[in-house]
């Protein structure tokens, strides 16, 4: 019963509507109290707000989200848009190609999805809505092209998993990349399929451009292929740890803006607001977590769980998809980042027990809270694309259907074959 009352407040809480930072901390904090009284409750909430947060790479998130703040209100999504649209409009489907594709890129220098799918929906949206395209096709595309900000670095998912679980971020963002690409590109299949199956969600456009003015398109390209450059060039050599590429990221992409004259007052005054209102909202629900990890521990309800996976006499395989399936549910009802909080000081540790390599599963959690950003009912980057444009959600989540699908056919090719995952990290350390 002591275990189970802190629990059951736990997903009251969260089912009447209590933010996940409160929820976690009130119902840790009262398993405290029955547990272990209230001197030992007072000791741990003397330290514990700081301890969570103190660690040096907390540093990572505000710099990697102030990044993509920058970058959305620069408008350089737009121009990325425009580029990837001179050069693959005239493919079947092509505007949702270029928006898959400038979804990719915008994913390299934000991190965060949600920024990615609106600045995508505003640049998109217009431009598909000129030439006929349907709407859940449009909206579609658009909230898939913001979930790769969740998988290809550098990802504020990533390093979250990275500091709960003590893994290295910078092994988990060079991860991310080969799964990112193979997700874009499945994406692309996709829209391939899905427009010669039905042509008339996707009319054929008639642009030519000229060569000179597809190459002058490719301007707008360079900032955002600089950012990556001093980003992952210098993970992935060494140069700069994960921490630094926040700050380095952060500091080029200041630079570059304000050097385009993109950047005024007001502008970077909304920037820093949206990383503060991020930031806080993400380092409360990790204080939260930390109480109700101590709750956990003390209980040794972790070691418990663990101890009973062990005697069971399955396959770690079949352990390791029950785990999974578990997680693709809790992506239909809850955010991505309560997720991870959640459920990894409970199966981490299970992954960890049963010889799995701790940077691929950080891939393959990632891979699922992908998906559950865009199934329903919750589906943050369908209500984030479709808000922006105003449109009816249900318009999105008829888009994304296939999209899912095929999404968790590269979930299923992940889980067989951990070398696409480990093989850039393993490069990394050599």
């Amino acid at each position: 019963m002591t275990v189970a009352i802190p629990l059951l407040l736990m997903l009251l809480f969260l089912a009447f509507g209590m933010p996940i930072a409160f929820a976690l901390g009130v119902s840790g904090s009262i398993g405290l109290l029955i547990n272990s009284g209230w001197d030992s409750f007072l000791g741990i909430m003397q330290t514990a707000p700081y301890d969570s947060v103190k660690s040096f790479i907390m540093s990572a998130i505000p710099m990697f989200i102030l990044m993509a703040s920058l970058m959305t209100v620069s408008g350089i999504m737009k121009d990325l848009f425009e580029a990837a649209y001179k050069w693959l409009g005239k493919l079947p489907g092509g505007l949702g190609i270029a928006t898959v594709f400038a979804g990719a890129m915008m994913a390299a220098v934000s991190g965060s999805s949600q920024a990615a799918a609106a600045a995508m929906s505003k640049a998109a949206t217009p431009e598909m809505k000129k030439y006929n395209y349907s709407t859940p096709f449009t909206m579609g595309v658009i909230s898939m092209a913001g979930t790769l900000a969740v998988m290809i670095p550098p990802s504020i998912i990533l390093i979250l998993y990275g500091i709960l679980t003590e893994t290295g971020v910078g092994s988990l963002l060079i991860a991310g990349i080969i799964p990112g690409v193979i997700t874009a590109l499945g994406y692309i299949v996709v829209i391939f399929i899905w427009v010669k199956l039905k042509p008339d969600i996707a009319p054929k456009i008639e642009i030519n451009p000229t060569l000179k003015e597809k190459v002058h398109a490719l301007k707008s390209v360079w900032p955002v292929l600089t950012i990556i450059l001093f980003v992952m060039g210098g993970i992935y050599s060494g140069l700069i740890t994960a921490t630094e590429a926040g700050a380095v990221g952060a500091f080029v992409t200041f630079l570059i803006i304000l050097f385009m004259g993109r950047l005024n007052k007001k502008k970077f005054g909304v920037a820093l607001s949206d990383t503060i209102k991020s930031t806080t909202m993400i380092m409360t629900i990790i204080i939260g977590a930390h109480i109700f990890s101590y709750f956990l521990t003390l209980t040794q309800s972790t070691q418990r769980v663990v101890g009973l996976i062990d005697s069971l006499d399955v396959s770690r395989y079949l352990i390791l998809i029950t785990i999974v399936i578990i997680y693709l549910i809790l992506g239909f009802f809850m955010d991505q980042i309560a997720i991870l909080i959640l459920t990894l000081p409970l199966t981490f540790p299970i992954i960890i027990s049963l010889g799995f390599n701790p940077v691929w599963f950080g891939i393959i959690i990632t891979k699922t809270v992908e998906i559950g950003l865009v199934t329903p009912p919750v589906g943050m980057n369908v209500y984030v694309a479709t808000g922006a444009a105003g449109v009816k959600p249900t318009e999105g989540f008829k888009g994304v259907i296939w999209f899912v699908i095929a999404d968790l056919i590269i979930l299923a090719v992940l889980i067989s074959l951990p070398a696409l995952v480990l093989w850039l990290p393993e490069m990394m350390v050599k």
